[in-house]
């Protein structure tokens, strides 16, 4: 849940999680829907999806009980070299580096080293000084100190040198060029996708969600059904056949990405009968006003279904 997510974020839904899946065996044994729900509002979804997955991998692989050798660890789904040598030194008490954002950050100011820490050779000059840096003895005490001063000392902008208790040492200070280390990743363009969100209700006022495919952008969520996609060139043809009222398009809605920008556009649509490939498997359900999400949900459409909540379920 750390990863790419703040810890007052996390805090809630940590304990909430543990309070509802408290073991290993509950999480393998639990559905993607619950996992999914649970972790909803905390974004980059694919990280419960491998959580989910690693966890059945553990049961049926490891019989249950979690790996101790690194090689084993890294190759469970979502766990990289990094999180692996973490769970390793917290867990077991093992002699391993870590790297995260926070430590490279610190290490590239140690060391005042040059190049953005995505570049290959920047990062294997970075895991040889997270090596050398990490002592036999102390293992945990040290990693948890060096990921506290990159979290709360180490800053990426405005870094609080004067409290930092290695900072007398530090080249990127002694230069007064804390500001440079680590450089920046090159700038691109994010490119922008559109797409129209179909709302599609009925005369009950509730809407219609759609499970989407196990990968890919919010894979395993449920949303709205949208144009563009295969469901979506299904319903172009609905929408334009009787007994169907279409409504005023909502205003945009914008959710970046991390390699682009998705521009939604929700679409009122009232439909008094349902296609029958609607009727062809369990990818479907009614979501009533205020009602129990079937699962995990991507936080525009929640947005959207939050709003829909708060008006005329007839015709918003």
């Amino acid at each position: 849940m750390l990863q790419q997510t703040q810890v007052a974020t996390v805090i809630p839904y940590f304990n909430r999680f543990l309070k509802a899946l408290p073991t290993l065996n509950d999480l393998a044994q639990a559905e993607l829907d619950e996992v999914l729900r649970l972790w909803t509002g905390l974004g980059y979804y694919a990280r419960a999806r491998h959580f989910h997955r690693a966890a059945r991998e553990v049961i049926k692989t490891h019989h249950g009980l979690f790996p101790e050798r690194i090689e084993e660890v890294a190759a469970l789904p979502g766990i990289g070299r990094s999180t692996a040598g973490a769970i390793l030194v917290f867990a077991f008490g093992h002699h391993l580096p870590i790297l995260d954002g926070n430590v490279k950050r610190v290490l590239a100011r140690w060391y005042a080293l040059p190049g953005w820490p995505g570049h290959r050779e920047v990062e294997s000059k970075l895991w040889q000084h997270a090596w050398r840096n990490t002592p036999q003895e102390g293992v945990g005490r040290y990693t948890q100190g060096i990921m506290d001063i990159g979290a709360t000392i180490c800053l990426r902008r405005a870094p609080l040198c004067e409290v930092c208790p290695v900072g007398w040492r530090c080249r990127a200070r002694r230069a007064s060029s804390q500001a440079l280390f680590p450089a920046p990743k090159p700038s691109h363009h994010r490119p922008l996708r559109t797409t129209t969100a179909l709302m599609i209700h009925n005369s009950r006022g509730e809407l219609l969600l759609e499970r989407r495919p196990p990968s890919g952008v919010w894979g395993g969520l449920w949303s709205l059904p949208e144009s563009g996609t295969s469901s979506g060139s299904r319903w172009q043809g609905v929408l334009e056949g009787p007994g169907v009222e279409v409504g005023c398009p909502w205003p945009e809605i914008r959710h970046t990405f991390s390699h682009f920008t998705l521009v939604i556009t929700p679409l009122p649509v009232h439909l008094k009968s349902l296609p029958k490939f609607v009727e062809e498997g369990p990818k479907w359900v009614w979501y009533r006003q205020g009602g129990e999400l079937p699962g995990g949900v991507a936080t525009p459409v929640l947005k959207l279904l939050k709003r829909w909540s708060t008006m005329d379920n007839e015709s918003p």
